[in-house]
This record gives C-alpha cells, sequence and structure tokens, in this order.
C-alpha cells in the first residue's frame, strides 16, 4: 500500500493506467528516462496507449535488465500496446527498429512535432491556456485545416494545448510531498510534462522528509506530482 504519495513499486504507482490512456514520457537522448516507471508500464496490461516523448527517447535501450536489447517504448510497441505516438523524433532515421517496422506497417500512428511546438502545447496545456499561436507550419502543408490570425502584421497558426493522463518522470531526489529536484539535462522535460499530466508518478534516487531539500534547487514543486517511487 501506498503511503501518502509513495509507492513501494513501480508496478503499484501504475496500477491504475487504463487502455487508451496518453502517457508522456520524460527524459531526452538517455538522460532523465524513467526506465523504471516504463518497465513496469510494460508489465501491465493496457493497451491502445499514446505515448508522447522527447527526441531520442524510444530508441535508447534500458540499462537495467531489458535482454532483448530494445528500449522499454519499442517492447510496448512490439506487444501491439502502443496506438499512437507523438515525438520530436520517435526513431532514428534510416535506422529501422520496432516503432519505425510498426509504422510503416500502419500498425501505429505517428505525429511528428518540432520540439519547440511540442513544449509550447504542453506548456498550454499545463496552464490551462487554450491553445498558443506559431509561426512554425505557416507556409507547409500542415497549416491546412488550421485557424490562422494576424498579430502586429504578423501570421500565426493556433496550436491546441496538449494533456496526458499520465507523466512519467525521473527525478535525482524528491520529499514526500513530491517536490522534485533533477539531474542535470533530465530536468528538460520533466517540469512541463509534470503540469501538463492529471497524474504525475516520478522514480527518484532518494526520497527525504520536508525540509530534507534545498528550495532553491526544488524545479517541479509537489503539486504536479502524485506519486513517488523510489529507485536508487
Amino acid at each position: 500500500m501506498a503511503l501518502g504519495k509513495v509507492y513501494p513499486s513501480p508496478e503499484e504507482a501504475l496500477a491504475d493506467v487504463f487502455d487508451g490512456a496518453t502517457i508522456l514520457v520524460g527524459g531526452a537522448v538517455g538522460a532523465g528516462l524513467p526506465e523504471n516507471l516504463l518497465r513496469a508500464l510494460s508489465n501491465g496490461g493496457a493497451r491502445g496507449l499514446t505515448l508522447v516523448y522527447s527526441a531520442g527517447a524510444g530508441s535508447i535501450s534500458s540499462t537495467a535488465g531489458n535482454s532483448s536489447g530494445k528500449s522499454s517504448i519499442e517492447s510496448l510497441v512490439m506487444e501491439g500496446r502502443v496506438s499512437r505516438i507523438i515525438s520530436p523524433m520517435p526513431f532514428p532515421p534510416n535506422a529501422g527498429g520496432q516503432i519505425e517496422d510498426s509504422w510503416r506497417q500502419g500498425e501505429i500512428q505517428i505525429e511528428i512535432l518540432p520540439q519547440g511546438v511540442l513544449a509550447e502545447r504542453l506548456r498550454a496545456g499545463g496552464a490551462g491556456l487554450g491553445g498558443v499561436f506559431l509561426p512554425t507550419a505557416l507556409g507547409t502543408r500542415f497549416q491546412e485545416g488550421r485557424e490562422r490570425r494576424e498579430i502586429d502584421g504578423k501570421s500565426y497558426l493556433l496550436e491546441t494545448p496538449l494533456k496526458a493522463d499520465f507523466a512519467l518522470l525521473k527525478a535525482r531526489a524528491a520529499d514526500t510531498f513530491g517536490s522534485l529536484v533533477y539531474q542535470g539535462s533530465g530536468r528538460n522535460w520533466g517540469p512541463v510534462m509534470a503540469m501538463a499530466a492529471r497524474i504525475g508518478v516520478a522514480e527518484v534516487g532518494r526520497i527525504c522528509e520536508p525540509g530534507g531539500l534545498d528550495p532553491e534547487a526544488v524545479v517541479t514543486p509537489g503539486i504536479f506530482v502524485n506519486r513517488l517511487v523510489e529507485c536508487p
């Protein structure tokens, strides 16, 4: 059983992930990936998942116990558990792999977004905004069917907010209230994803009592984190 926000295992922290859930996966290119939570998600039974992650996260192999050599995201795709991926780079170009194979066979849908657009859509979702106007897709086929607006003499397209059911995060330390301290570039996506999800779940190297963290080092306040799992 959970003690407040602290759960005894990744599996118990993700026991209520349901079919069709949208899940944000923190980290980028090997830094800050919540591999323990991803493996717990793979061990669960939820299907039809939408996964949202940054460049490279789908191609980094697990560092702890994935004997197949595939990343946990690739394993989820191979098991037929994923229906859609939203990412700036869902798989390395021209490198092959399970994600690309499943996409080419029509088994999953992929939406590719520039990293800046993904970040702004997540920020809008977390801040409760109705969307943001960006110039990114102007003059391309991606502007079709999108609201266009002139602001101060420049044209912009509406980007809708992106919200999720769960955010899977990794941090260096947390207190029992859920305040998070990240390690280096591991903080790149964690803060904005924590805000954009209904339930934030973090695996952390150390959990301490309130007052045990330097308040100046806390990046994500506990209000955005619902569940913690200690994974030294």
